[in-house]
């Protein structure tokens, strides 16, 4: 193996399979993955906990001194996974209730800048997979590859209710449509780093593609800028 080492920015809506395909990437490629949604919804159950009041700046900024976020492996299953101020709350940030408040959280400055900083810190040494909304164009404009994920949106739903169903089985099908619906439109018109494909990003339509054959591809486009 190259002993070159790239940063991987992997952008796309929710449920278009950025995790899947940045966790098989980083272990073929020995990378550290990084997840950026994780950190943005272990922010947003802090806020929520804490009743925090997204509208008050003071507010916000005290929170944010209260925030340690860390991701650590877990040796049992093999996963890295989200810690908030020393408690795993890997399972926790994928409840519903986050997954409605996360995109308003997300889109203040003053978190959007918190978790950025963090970020780009983790990226220093390269070797490393990150996914999100702004991973090309925000944290890392000059990630050596860049990869923005789509899908359809009737596919989106149907993998997201999956998800979801299996923690929680009275979650309706129309419930996680009209979650994706508003978390697409925050995530596209928020004022702060909006969704956005890079110019330089390689666009990937996963619709009808495998993730054996979607890791073939991108894999391919990573080795190509290890040589």
């Amino acid at each position: 193996m190259s002993d070159k080492k790239i940063i991987i920015a992997i952008d796309g809506k929710s449920s278009c399979g950025k995790s899947t395909i940045a966790k098989q990437l980083a272990k073929e490629l020995s990378y550290v993955y990084v997840d950026s949604g994780a950190m943005y919804r272990a922010i947003t159950l802090y806020f929520l906990r804490n009743n925090i009041d997204i509208n008050d700046a003071t507010q916000i900024k005290e929170a944010l001194d209260e925030i340690e976020l860390d991701f650590r492996l877990n040796e049992q299953s093999s996963q890295v996974e989200m810690f908030l101020n020393d408690e795993n709350v890997e399972y926790l940030i994928r409840e519903m209730i986050v997954a409605e408040k996360v995109s308003e959280v997300a889109a203040l400055g003053a978190v959007r800048d918190f978790a950025v900083n963090q970020q780009q810190k983790m990226g220093q040494r390269k070797g490393v997979i990150m996914d999100g909304r702004d991973i090309g164009t925000v944290v890392f404009p000059h990630a050596e590859l860049k990869l923005f994920l789509t899908a359809d949106n009737a596919v989106r739903v149907e993998r997201r209710f999956k998800e979801l169903y299996q923690k929680n089985p009275n979650i309706t099908i129309e419930e996680v449509a009209h979650n994706i619906e508003m978390r697409d439109y925050i995530d596209a018109n928020r004022e702060i780093s909006p969704l956005r494909k890079a110019k330089d990003a390689i666009e990937i339509n996963n619709t009808h593609l495998t993730h054996e054959e979607q890791l073939e591809k991108v894999l391919e486009l990573a080795n190509g800028l290890l040589k």
